[in-house]
């Protein structure tokens, strides 16, 4: 399959890691952008030899480049090349809805601009100009981001690159208290220690893994 396919058919994954972020002072558009660039940073190196799903792999990368995005402040740094290509795409947008009464899909822009669907993706948000994703145009449908069975994988995975990020000590206190369902008590007399130090040492690691996660 080719790279620019596999983009476009997982560019629900973009949404649903960025739907994550939303209310925590970065608009929606450069969410949703860094998202992108995580995603094809992933296309570009997944590796399908290895027994991964592709969603496996992008779901950190992606979420990676969001939080970049908060580290840099909140925006997004457009090249000059990206801001002249979102003006032409602008142009090319508007033209084809006057005279076609329809929206342009990012394949059927991508072919105009010369460019791939990534760009012509990145182009259109850089424009600010909100356009289907998805289809071809034709019904030309807004693409609306709505709850979907990837924002739960996004969770999933991310919650699970948190805790193979504990070192091993922990893993095992959280695996026994969240996997295996063990009482704290039960978790002690596993660990060789009491019911206090679980307790304690529990609060710790779960501020630990919800700083990695938001």
């Amino acid at each position: 399959m080719e790279k620019n396919e596999l983009i476009e058919q997982n560019l629900r994954l973009v949404h649903a890691c960025a739907h994550r972020f939303t209310g925590k002072g970065v608009e929606y558009d450069d969410l949703y952008s860094a998202g992108c660039v995580g995603l094809v940073k992933a296309v570009n190196r997944f590796d399908p030899s290895l027994g991964f799903r592709l969603s496996t792999y992008a779901v950190p990368v992606i979420l990676g480049e969001i939080r970049q995005l908060f580290r840099d402040g909140g925006s997004v740094k457009l090249s000059r090349s990206l801001r002249e290509l979102s003006l032409k795409a602008n142009d090319i947008c508007v033209r084809y809805k006057a005279e076609n009464g329809a929206d342009i899909g990012v394949a059927a822009l991508a072919e105009q601009l010369g460019t791939d669907v990534y760009t012509a993706s990145q182009a259109l948000n850089a424009s600010q100009t909100v356009l289907s994703l998805s289809g071809d145009g034709d019904d030309g449908g807004l693409d609306i981001p709505i709850p979907s069975p990837e924002e739960a994988l996004t969770d999933r995975l991310s919650l699970r690159q948190a805790v193979e990020a504990l070192d091993s000590d922990e893993q095992s206190l959280i695996r026994l208290r969240y996997y295996r369902h063990k009482t704290q008590t039960q978790t002690a007399e596993a660990l060789g220690t009491t019911q206090v130090q679980i307790s304690r040492r529990e609060k710790k690691i779960l501020l630990k893994l919800r700083a990695q996660l938001i």
